[in-house]
């Protein structure tokens, strides 16, 4: 991702992910995201109910921030080591948040991390 898209994102709390289903439907949902080692991370605090994260993980998507659309495409991260450290980085931004924290660092949560690069 370009360095002003990594800024933003680890800047601002909460963007929209929008995603479309398989047959065209187009969804927008408020989700938490952390930048670490210049890369964005996100995670889906429903595990793999959630609905935008098997739309994401089906389909190319975009992050909705600050009144700009980004095209993502998304990458499950499956190196525990790397899913801790944005556990972790998902604990500095969010510190104030612990009820929604605490969700967010479940391991079927932590399972379902997905790295988000820009698409041209």
């Amino acid at each position: 991702m370009s360095d002003d898209v990594i800024d933003l994102l680890d800047r601002v709390k909460e963007v929209d992910v929008e995603t479309v289903s398989a047959k065209g439907t187009v969804h927008r949902v408020p989700i938490w995201v952390v930048v670490v080692d210049g890369a964005a991370y996100v995670a889906s605090v429903n595990a793999t109910k959630g609905r935008w994260y098997r739309e994401l993980s089906a389909r190319d998507g975009a992050l909705v921030v600050e009144g700009r659309r980004v095209a993502v495409h998304a990458v499950p991260v499956a190196d525990e080591a790397l899913r801790q450290r944005v556990s972790d980085a998902f604990g500095r931004k969010y510190r104030t948040s612990r009820a929604s924290l605490a969700s967010m660092q479940r391991p079927e949560v932590l399972a379902t991390t997905l790295r988000l690069e820009l698409l041209a």
